[in-house]
């Protein structure tokens, strides 16, 4: 926590303060998850995501006075805004795919407002691959601001259940459109970070920030580029570093995503969309 930005630290505490007094003893875990648990939370831009684990299933009024002293206008968050969920303790520990969660919360000053009472009502548009996914990071990588580690309080995806889920979410991507035209598309750069975290997840089997995520990706191929003896210098098994970002293209991609980070130029939406069709490809098969 002495390492977080002041005003992100100063909001987490208050967080878990309030939801302390509405959930009282039934709350028993608070975790920071997202890029502040991968360490590459940065101001003015990314999310806050919070996971809440509760001994038992709450009722109505207590999810939604949670809500109430959870949202921006009664806690106001620094960052974009917050995505907070609550699971159940064996909900948690579980290790299923499923949602599988008590409420969810969407607010903050960037942040369209949406509470969500239970996983039956999430639209199924918007996808329901997300929670298994935040879980298996939080095992990883949560910040406990509350409670047993993380990674006591949350149990990973199983292999099979990670690469449907995986493969699931880049479908959805892949089913948002397009923008057309071959000049930068803005937030063309998520959609290809997002999909270099995907494979080295699955790849390495570790969960890294997108940046990191693409970075590694890059030094995976540059190590499996050929030496002067014509002789790959990396070699992993199922494809290592070849295949998606085997060629300098798909590395340019990746490269110009990065960039777009700090305010260079993001790629075109047809490049991101070929470079995910690759990522797809790779994990399903």
């Amino acid at each position: 926590m002495n390492d977080l930005d002041p005003p992100l630290r100063r909001y987490l505490t208050d967080l878990v303060a309030a939801a302390r007094d509405v959930l009282g003893d039934d709350l028993v875990g608070a975790y920071a998850a997202g890029s502040v648990g991968l360490g590459a939370y940065q101001p003015g831009r990314s999310d806050v995501d919070v996971a809440l684990v509760c001994a038992d299933a709450l009722d109505a009024g207590r999810r939604r006075e949670l809500v109430a002293r959870l949202r921006h206008e009664a806690l106001p968050c620094p960052a974009r805004g917050l995505e907070l969920v609550v699971y159940r303790r064996e909900v948690a520990r579980s290790g299923t795919p499923e949602p599988g969660f008590e409420v969810e919360l969407n607010t903050g000053a960037r942040m369209p407002f949406r509470a969500t009472w239970a996983a039956a009502d999430r639209p199924v548009e918007d996808g329901l691959f997300w929670y298994g996914l935040d879980r298996s990071i939080l095992h990883q990588s949560g910040l406990a601001l509350l409670g047993p580690p993380a990674a006591e309080a949350f149990a990973d995806l199983s292999p099979a259940d990670l690469r449907r889920l995986l493969t699931d979410a880049l479908r959805w991507w892949l089913a948002l459109p397009t923008p057309p035209g071959d000049g930068p598309a803005p937030g063309a750069e998520d959609a290809v970070l997002g999909a270099c975290r995907s494979l080295v997840r699955v790849r390495h089997g570790v969960w890294l920030s997108k940046v990191d995520a693409g970075r590694r990706l890059v030094a995976d191929a540059r190590l499996a580029a050929p030496t002067a003896a014509g002789q790959p210098a990396y070699a992993a098994g199922d494809g290592g570093a070849v295949g998606v970002i085997g060629d300098g293209g798909a590395v340019g991609v990746i490269e110009r995503s990065i960039a777009a980070r700090a305010g260079g130029p993001p790629p075109s939406g047809p490049e991101a969309r070929a470079f995910q069709r690759r990522v797809l490809d790779e994990i399903s098969r």
